[in-house]
């Protein structure tokens, strides 16, 4: 008589982080070797957006955020981790990939507006220039052109050169050439930088139109805090890692008038760390050891005194 043995289910597999996320970033790490000195840009940054997302990512000085924009537009490759855009491996792609990829996948755009254009080439010439460099055929390339132009409302610069050109129109133009080989991702480094207050509002507003109407995942760094106001999700990167975010709804109220509310979350990162404020540390005296106690519906933090 043979006897079955009923072996225990093995426990449920864990869903992949990202999986379903159109940009995906787990543990990502960046060191720089300068002479003898290393520099940690990224320490295991964790980040997820999804298809059609606009998320502003912001941070101080040095905190991050403009090399993890350069890793996710191909120019610069991570050390460790991973980092995924769309069905790219940004960290195992090969030199041809990188540049199929820049071409096809993502547009980028920099906040100086004059390395964004070629100053011998009017606005339409720019914008064909990319699809002409992906083999796209003339009469294609002259519709895209001109529907990108009026799109973000700079048709009337299609024969000028940039010094023709405001600052303002140079960056919309920018952005027309960046969206010229309909790239699932615009990637925008301080797009407003050297802009005025109410130049800066009308690019911006001319991202979020480009984000609405093509249906374009748009990932902005900016300092400006009146830039990352405008999103429903701002993303602030401190010492290499996601730290907190912002997420805000509109609401209607009673009245049936609306408004916009704002919750700021802390983020925990796939090791279980949260990066706590500075003024709630320094409020409660939160050194190198703190005490947690698990409540019924929640998790205090206490000095250890």
């Amino acid at each position: 008589m043979t006897t079955q043995l009923s072996l225990p289910e093995p426990p449920p597999k864990a869903a992949e982080f990202g999986r379903d996320s159109l940009i995906v970033c787990e543990n990502l790490v960046r060191i720089y070797q300068t002479g003898s000195i290393e520099v940690q840009a990224l320490q295991g940054l964790d980040l997820t957006v999804e298809s059609g997302e606009m998320v502003a990512v912001v941070g101080a000085s040095g905190s991050g955020k403009s090399t993890l924009l350069s890793i996710l537009a191909g120019i610069d490759a991570p050390t460790a981790g991973r980092a995924r855009v769309a069905d790219a491996d940004l960290l195992g792609m090969s030199r041809t990939d990188r540049v199929r990829y820049r071409r096809s996948t993502v547009g980028f755009v920099r906040q100086q507006t004059a390395s964004n254009l070629v100053p011998y080439l009017t606005a339409r010439q720019v914008v064909d220039l990319p699809m002409a460099a992906a083999g796209t055929p003339a009469r294609k390339r002259g519709a895209r052109s001109g529907e990108l132009l009026e799109a973000l409302g700079v048709a009337d610069c299609a024969d000028r050169r940039p010094t023709q050109m405001s600052g303002g129109q140079q960056q919309r133009v920018a952005i027309a050439v960046a969206l010229a080989n309909q790239p699932r991702v615009l990637l925008a480094d301080e797009p407003t930088g050297e802009l005025d207050t109410t130049t800066s509002a009308q690019v911006f507003e001319a991202l979020r139109h480009v984000n609405r109407e093509f249906g374009v995942t748009v990932v902005v760094v900016t300092h400006d805090a009146e830039v990352s106001g405008q999103v429903e999700r701002t993303v602030a990167i401190r010492d290499g890692r996601t730290s907190s975010e912002v997420l805000r709804r509109t609401a209607t109220a009673e009245d049936g008038g609306t408004h916009v509310i704002a919750e700021e979350y802390a983020v925990m990162d796939r090791a279980g760390r949260v990066q706590i404020p500075r003024e709630y540390r320094e409020t409660l005296e939160l050194t190198r050891r703190v005490r947690l106690a698990l409540e019924s519906d929640h998790v205090t933090i206490r000095p250890d005194a």
